[in-house]
C-alpha cells in the first residue's frame, strides 16, 4: 500500500518517464510544477498553449527553452482539444489544466466525439498522508458534483474504490459521512448512506466496505467510535470519506491542505486518463504530488490491464 508521495515518485522513477500533456500552459506556476515533477524523473511533459508566453515564463524561471516540447496553439480552446486528442491517442498518460478556465477543459474532455469520457461521470479525488492517521485518506468529492443524488454517490464512491484499490487498498473502508451516526428523514445524507450501505451488501456496490451514516471524527478514529458505542464496520476505519456535497467536500479538503499544512493531491477521474485540475491557490506541493498520483495512477492501471 502507498504510504507517501515519495514512495508514489520513487516508484515512477523506476519506470519509463510518464508523459503528461498540460493544456494553455502559459502559466506561471503550472510551469513551476511540471518542470519540478521532470527534474524528479517522474514525467516527461507536453506543453500545448501560447508558445511566446510560455517560453518567456520558461526563462523567467530559468528553465532551459529546450527541454521540453511545446505546441503552439494560441487559442484556449483548441489548446484543450488538441490536448485532448493527444490523451485520447494514446501519446500521454495523463492531462494537466493550464491557464484556462475548467469549463473550457471540461467541455473538450467531455464532447461526445472527440472527448475522453470514459465513464458516465466525473468526479474529484483529493489524496492525504496525515500522519496521526497513519494511513492513506481519500476524500471526495470536493470539486466537480456540487449537490449529487444517490445515484450521483454511487458512481463517485466506485471512482474513488478503484483508486483505492491502484493505490494497494484492497477493500477500502468507505464512510458515507454526516452529521450523525443515525438516519433522520430530515437529513438526506443519512438516507443516502443507508441507501449506499444496502446497496454494498446487496452486491451492487463491489471491491470495498460501505458504512454510514458517520459524522467525521467516528468515521476516522477508533477512539470516537468507541465512546459512542457505535458498531459501524467501518467506524474508525475510514479511507475513504464521501462527503454529502461540495461545499462540505471542499471545505474539509482546504481545510486539511491549509490548516493542517497537509498539502495533499487533487486529480479528476472518470476520463480515459487522470485530470489534474488543480486550484491557483493550491500549495506549489499540491501541484507536485497532483502531477505524481494522476502518473502513478495512471502506470498501475496501465500494469493490470
Amino acid at each position: 500500500m502507498v504510504q507517501s508521495f515519495d514512495f508514489m515518485s520513487d516508484r515512477l522513477k523506476t519506470l519509463r518517464r510518464q508523459r503528461i500533456v498540460v493544456a494553455a500552459a502559459h502559466d506561471d506556476d503550472v510551469l513551476r510544477a511540471v518542470d519540478r515533477a521532470f527534474t524528479l524523473g517522474i514525467c516527461d511533459p507536453l506543453l500545448v498553449g501560447r508558445k511566446p508566453d510560455i517560453l518567456k515564463l520558461l526563462e523567467k524561471n530559468h528553465i532551459a527553452q529546450y527541454t521540453y516540447e511545446i505546441i503552439d496553439e494560441p487559442d484556449d480552446a483548441k489548446a484543450c482539444r488538441l490536448a485532448v486528442d493527444i490523451v485520447r491517442a494514446g501519446d500521454a498518460r495523463a492531462l494537466m489544466k493550464g491557464l484556462v478556465g475548467t469549463a473550457v477543459i471540461l467541455r473538450a474532455i467531455l464532447d461526445k466525439n472527440t472527448g475522453i469520457r470514459d465513464r458516465r461521470l466525473l468526479s474529484h479525488i483529493g489524496l492525504f498522508f496525515i500522519p496521526s492517521l497513519g494511513r492513506p485518506l481519500i476524500i471526495t468529492d470536493a470539486a466537480m458534483s456540487i449537490a449529487p443524488d444517490l445515484e450521483t454517490k454511487k458512481h463517485i464512491l466506485e471512482n474513488a474504490v478503484e483508486a483505492a484499490h491502484l493505490l494497494g487498498i484492497e477493500n477500502p473502508h468507505v464512510a458515507c459521512v454526516a452529521a450523525l451516526e443515525t438516519v433522520n428523514p430530515k437529513m438526506p445524507a443519512t438516507l443516502d448512506a443507508e441507501q449506499l450501505v444496502a446497496m454494498n451488501q446487496q452486491g451492487l456496490i463491489a471491491g470495498c466496505t460501505v458504512g454510514g451514516p458517520l459524522a467525521l471524527d467516528n468515521a476516522l478514529f477508533a477512539e470516537a467510535a468507541r465512546h459512542k458505542n457505535i458498531a459501524d464496520p467501518v467506524a474508525g476505519k475510514a479511507d475513504i470519506l464521501l462527503m454529502p456535497n461540495i461545499e462540505s467536500g471542499n471545505v474539509l479538503y482546504k481545510a486539511i491542505s491549509f490548516l493542517m499544512e497537509s498539502p495533499g493531491a487533487g486529480i479528476v477521474l472518470g476520463a480515459t486518463a487522470p485530470v489534474v485540475l488543480t486550484s491557483r491557490s493550491d500549495h506549489a506541493d499540491t501541484k507536485l504530488h497532483s502531477i505524481a498520483l494522476a502518473l502513478y495512477l495512471a502506470a498501475q492501471k496501465g500494469m493490470n490491464e
